[in-house]
């Protein structure tokens, strides 16, 4: 069984996050700048068994796609031609900095940390993937 893999896209800096083996928990990757993320990708996957991507989608509060979904969708279009076996799936990501931010805080993490815009790619990466994993057990 391959991981499955969470990207939350921004324009300068991109979180990532995956599963384990058995898709149990998400759990951080890395922030890579988003220039060198097509690079990042393939690396992961020569090393890791990948069988799903996770991309926030990022929607206004009445579900319309926001300003930032216009970055999105070419570079889903570049993924799908990178990794044509893999599909991808879309989540909604609204709230996911926020929700970072608070899940950061609550950690105990120190300010100096807390302020690391990286961090909160990461972990924003990671609600994504544990928003996709409650909702999928759901639908079983």
């Amino acid at each position: 069984m391959g991981r499955i893999v969470s990207i939350d896209y921004g324009k300068k800096r991109t979180g990532i996050a995956a599963t384990d083996v058995l898709r149990i928990t998400a759990n951080g990757v890395t922030t890579v700048p988003t220039s060198e993320l097509s690079d990042f990708l393939k690396r992961y996957v020569e090393k890791e068994p990948v069988d799903l991507f996770i991309v926030g989608y990022p929607r206004q509060m009445n579900f319309q796609p926001s300003e930032n979904a216009r970055l999105i969708e070419p570079f889903v279009h570049k993924l799908k031609e990178m990794f044509p076996l893999i599909p991808v799936e879309y989540v909604d990501e609204r709230f996911t900095s926020k929700l970072a931010h608070q899940a950061i805080l609550e950690g105990g993490v120190k300010k100096k940390k807390r302020q690391d815009k990286a961090l909160v790619d990461e972990v924003s990466a990671v609600i994504i993937l544990q928003t996709y994993l409650e909702s999928s057990r759901f639908q079983k």
